[in-house]
């Protein structure tokens, strides 16, 4: 899907295809974009016309939602978000690494944590200048520090941060493509995310209705649900005007309006006045952070007390209910979980409270998450997950336009019952040519992200569960320590996604961690030299996927599926290199080339 613009070289512009998304998973790329380029040079980014090269009557099938007089279809160019559009800058930036780098006050040959001339000063990290040096040199040095590891502590001595999200690259790697070396060289520490984006959900909601891997509801065709049964939709910490654009694009934006033109009432709750919000909402209802606990319980209070919920549906898809009405009628503790109780607590007044029960209970709804926002990240996040749900089900979840609506991932992991659009007869799976990191990903040992900073700086500690992002429910009865038993600490880190500090609270003990003399060597590989880049001894430079070539699919997006080559539109910068590329140039150093690779080019 690459060809001239200008096939007799008037304007010198070609036009590529990219997909310019950041989930990072293979499955599920999205935004199709238009790359100009002249010259050597991108010019612009813009939307992909489906109809490009392709006839719609002849080539195209597209689903449709007819409903209530009114047909929703996928528009006739990708809905690319302006992080896309905008993609140019950052390939430009002047923050690319362009060269290999390192710490100029890093000397390899320095005992471990000797400071001063000659040694390896540890405690400089993210406070000493760069200087460039050779690809050999940088190499060379790498592969020298981890056998050095390797032969003094044993290999899971180095710790590989290789976690999403990032740019959605298949046979050139997003992120972890280190994964499939490391085992060979020995073995390693996998750096865990935990399931930040589903948090309460992981580890609430799969012990209230199962919905493996992630905890949220099925999604299967629940946008044509809503449009045909909802009568009323609460968006709750929701905001699909901005939080799906690094991954699927502006569909959900043009379904919100198609739901007002349909008379489906919207109420937003968050405590912010969201994009969404401020466009859509038919009224906004602001709640305190991390106080929606409270809010759900007093709805359910105010339903038990009327009798408007639904009792015949939970004798038969139910069980706890009435410990749970003991609770709520503070039949247990002695406190009743009325609006009264819950107004000073969520900041939502005790009429607003009672008039959102009994509109919820007085027509088919169905709740929205764009995955939950803080609320469903903040501490104890299980319990507004698991309360929502209990919420749904007073109402009889399941039934016609009764459900839990995403607005963002749909098609998770390929799952069936996750595509919420109409599902096409055939969807591209990428994941068979895909060389990085996946959330199903294990390792033994392993280390959940947010507790590297604990693990180096106190030298143990301990946790349950955290196995993979995807790990099923009975992993979280699963007791783990640092160091794992017959394992070493720590010694040396290996990052290709270095976003630590910009991503996870406590940034600082991260860096105090990484400045510990236990660290004796940390590289990272990366195109911009930012974040936990700033604090590795060595940095390679990583292209963009921009500067490469691959194969891509659209998926994501929810509109047409989408499987094209991605030929590279412009040379890379400097003496950068794919993340494949260069665990390939690290393989053949390590003499594990052609078993990493499989013989494959």
């Amino acid at each position: 899907m690459a060809e001239d613009r200008a096939p007799k070289g008037k304007s010198g512009e070609k036009t590529l295809i990219r997909d310019i998304s950041f989930c990072g998973v293979p499955e599920n790329g999205s935004n199709a974009s238009m790359v100009d380029v002249k010259d050597g040079k991108i010019i612009r980014i813009r939307p992909m016309h489906y109809d490009w090269k392709y006839d719609p009557e002849k080539h195209m099938n597209p689903w449709k939602m007819d409903v209530r007089g009114s047909t929703f279809e996928p528009s006739m160019k990708t809905l690319i978000p302006p992080y896309s559009i905008a993609y140019k800058k950052r390939v430009y930036s002047p923050a690319r690494i362009r060269y290999p780098m390192k710490r100029v006050d890093w000397d390899p040959s320095g005992a471990p944590g000797s400071t001063g001339p000659g040694g390896r000063n540890p405690q400089n990290r993210g406070k000493s200048k760069y200087a460039r040096i050779s690809w050999d040199e940088a190499l060379d040095t790498i592969v020298s520090e981890m056998n050095r590891i390797k032969e003094k502590y044993g290999p899971t001595a180095l710790l590989y941060q290789c976690d999403q999200h990032g740019e959605n690259k298949v046979v050139q790697a997003c992120h972890g493509a280190g994964r499939k070396l490391l085992p060979l060289w020995g073995g390693y520490t996998l750096q865990i995310r935990q399931p930040d984006s589903w948090e309460g959900w992981w580890w609430g909601s799969k012990h209230f209705w199962g919905c493996e891997p992630v905890g949220q509801g099925k999604q299967s065709n629940l946008l044509y649900d809503v449009a045909k049964n909802c009568e009323l939709l609460l968006f709750w910490g929701c905001d699909q005007e901005t939080t799906p654009w690094g991954w699927q694009g502006q569909l959900p934006s043009r379904l919100s309006y198609w739901y007002s033109e349909l008379g489906i009432k919207q109420i937003y709750v968050c405590p912010d006045l969201n994009y969404a919000a401020a466009v859509h909402a038919d009224r906004w209802i602001p709640v305190l952070p991390n106080t929606d606990a409270a809010l759900y319980l007093a709805i359910t209070y105010w339903w038990f007390k009327n009798g408007t919920y639904d009792k015949e549906y939970l004798k038969t898809h139910a069980v706890g209910v009435e410990a749970y009405e003991a609770y709520v009628m503070g039949e247990e503790d002695g406190v009743p979980k009325t609006p009264e109780w819950a107004s000073p607590i969520c900041g939502v007044p005790a009429r607003v409270i009672k008039a959102l029960a009994e509109e919820w209970a007085s027509k088919r709804t169905s709740v929205v998450i764009g995955n939950g926002g803080p609320g469903i990240r903040g501490p104890y996040a299980t319990e507004p997950a698991r309360l929502q749900n209990i919420c749904l089900a007073m109402q009889g979840l399941g039934k016609p336009g009764i459900n839990q609506v995403k607005m963002i991932e749909w098609g998770l992991f390929d799952f069936p019952d996750q595509y919420a659009q109409p599902k096409p007869l055939r969807v591209p799976n990428l994941r068979t040519a895909y060389t990085g990191g996946h959330p199903s990903d294990t390792n033994h040992p392993s280390l959940p992200k947010t507790y590297v900073p604990k693990a180096i700086l106190e030298g143990e500690c301990d946790w349950w569960g955290c196995e993979s992002e995807t790990a099923p429910r009975e992993d979280q009865f699963v007791h783990r320590f640092y160091p794992a038993e017959g394992c070493s600490k720590i010694h040396a880190v290996w990052t290709d996604s270095p976003s630590w500090i910009t991503c996870w609270n406590s940034g600082n003990d991260y860096v105090r961690a990484m400045q510990h003399p236990d660290i004796e060597f940390m590289w990272a590989q990366h195109p911009w030299l930012e974040n936990d880049a700033l604090l590795a001894d060595i940095i390679l430079p990583v292209n963009t996927k921009l500067e490469e070539d691959d194969i891509a699919g659209d998926i994501f997006s929810g509109q047409y599926n989408l499987l094209f080559p991605e030929h590279k539109c412009i040379e890379p910068l400097g003496e950068s290199y794919s993340d494949y590329e260069i665990v390939c140039m690290l393989a053949d150093r390590l003499g594990l080339l052609e078993e990493y690779t499989g013989g494959k080019t």
